[in-house]
């Protein structure tokens, strides 16, 4: 007999185990937390084209991603996002399991589409892409 179930997708799954911050609350903490740190998992030409304000770029998608995100600071809070939230939950997913402190790393749900619809204010630059 044929399972005709709907079957949960497996970024959901991932999704579900985060610290997910809808843009509102995103906010608030970047406002609260002036030394947390503010990943942007995007490709740099996304990233040139408007970002979050002190938002570092590590493209999720470069061979040396993993290299990057280890050289982070564990002990602030890293705030993860990217277009739309896969890349992110990616992102966190793999963080969690790399042994970051899983209450200190949080995703944008909705990512930067999201952010930038809600109106929260977006900037264009190129200065901190992380080489």
């Amino acid at each position: 007999m044929e399972d005709k179930s709907c079957k949960t997708p497996r970024w959901r799954l991932l999704k579900s185990q985060l610290n997910n911050l809808s843009p509102k609350d995103f906010d608030a903490r970047i406002l609260m937390d002036t030394k947390a740190l503010i990943i942007d998992v995007r490709t740099p030409g996304e990233f040139n084209q408007g970002h979050i304000k002190r938002a570092i770029n590590i493209s999720y998608l470069a061979d040396d991603f993993w290299d990057k995100i280890e050289r982070l600071d564990t002990s602030k809070d890293i705030l993860v996002y990217c277009r739309t939230g896969r890349r992110s939950i990616r992102a966190c997913t793999l963080m969690r399991n790399g042994g970051f402190n899983a209450t200190k790393v949080f995703n944008l749900e909705g990512g930067y589409n999201l952010w930038s619809e809600e109106g929260f204010q977006v900037y264009k630059d190129s200065s901190s892409i992380l080489e």
